[in-house]
């Protein structure tokens, strides 16, 4: 019997990443290669207990990234943005994963879009942030991440990745008002957001990475539901068992919001709102059902996720 191919997967510990480790443990096909910071950290621990190889690795350390990969078949690669917050952070980070990947055969990035391709610097509604972007967390990746893994010539599927269902548990979940009734406020006015759960993140990059001659070269768009304010607030209602009207903020009370990626985020919430154009039609609903067998709805997704629903 052969060994497995090897899959190194970045941020195993995190959200996304975590997604990927776990898919790739449960389908058996390829054995998981977890880097984490820390090794001895309780989900690093988790993930060694379900059968993954967990390695120590920094972003900052292109050695210990070699050191991760060496061996490896694939990578699936990812960026923490927001805990740093920082674009050039983030295409040091790019940087140093690339040339690391040097010799993997299948590489997995997850991007998004340049939202300045739909959102001119100009258009003064939505306000630019550093001098040069709209979205920061999108538009470095898209402008300035992207073309550092074809001018390294890597065999590398480009994944955009939509907003996690996961949010709706805590900090965009309802609220309750003061009159004791339930309110969802999106910033989304009668716009369709697209999203996913993290769990079929996961699963698609599995089928991803199992057809390489398939994704290779590949912009692959994740999204499994588009869905209205509206049809999100029915859903919850059903879910909670009350009803949950729906209330969007508006972009600028968002934005005034305070923490730390406030401008970041409500500039995104009006790219979905205001140019779904550009970005709903990148995320195929139909693919990403291909791709995600026994793919969740929201209304699945929430009520199997249920007990962690913290109403504000």
């Amino acid at each position: 019997m052969s060994e497995k191919k090897i899959i190194a997967v970045v941020g195993a510990t995190g959200a996304q990443g975590g997604s990927v480790a776990r898919a790739l443990l449960a389908d058996g096909e390829f054995a998981v290669r977890a880097l984490a910071r820390d090794p001895e950290s309780g989900a690093a621990r988790e993930l060694a207990e379900l059968g993954a190889e967990v390695v120590a690795a920094d972003l900052y350390d292109v050695d210990s990234l070699r050191k991760a990969f060496s061996g490896a078949y694939g990578a699936y690669l990812v960026t923490p943005y927001f805990t740093h917050m920082s674009p050039a952070k983030e295409v040091e980070e790019v940087r140093n994963l690339v040339a690391a990947a040097e010799g993997l055969r299948h590489v997995v990035w997850s991007t998004l879009e340049d939202t300045r391709e739909a959102v001119p610097l100009d258009y003064e509604p939505m306000p630019t942030l550093e001098g040069k972007y709209k979205v920061p967390h999108f538009d470095v990746k898209g402008g300035e991440a992207d073309p550092l893994f074809a001018q390294a010539g890597l065999p590398t599927t480009y994944v955009r990745n939509s907003f996690y269902w996961n949010n709706l548990l805590n900090g965009s979940a309802p609220h309750r008002r003061a009159d004791g009734t339930l309110a969802l406020s999106l910033p989304m006015g009668e716009s369709r957001i697209s999203g996913i759960a993290a769990e079929d993140i996961g699963k698609a990059v599995v089928s991803i990475l199992k057809h390489p001659a398939e994704t290779i070269g590949q912009t692959i768009g994740l999204g499994t539901e588009h869905l209205t304010g509206e049809e999100v607030a029915k859903v919850f209602s059903d879910v909670l068992g009350e009803p949950v009207a729906y209330e969007p903020m508006s972009h600028n009370d968002f934005r005034a919001l305070g923490f730390p990626a406030a401008e970041d985020l409500g500039n995104m919430f009006q790219y979905y709102t205001e140019f779904a154009g550009h970005i709903l039609p990148r995320r195929d609903t139909v693919r990403t059902r291909e791709l995600v067998p026994g793919w969740l709805t929201l209304g699945e997704f929430l009520t199997a996720h249920r007990e962690e629903i913290v109403i504000g």
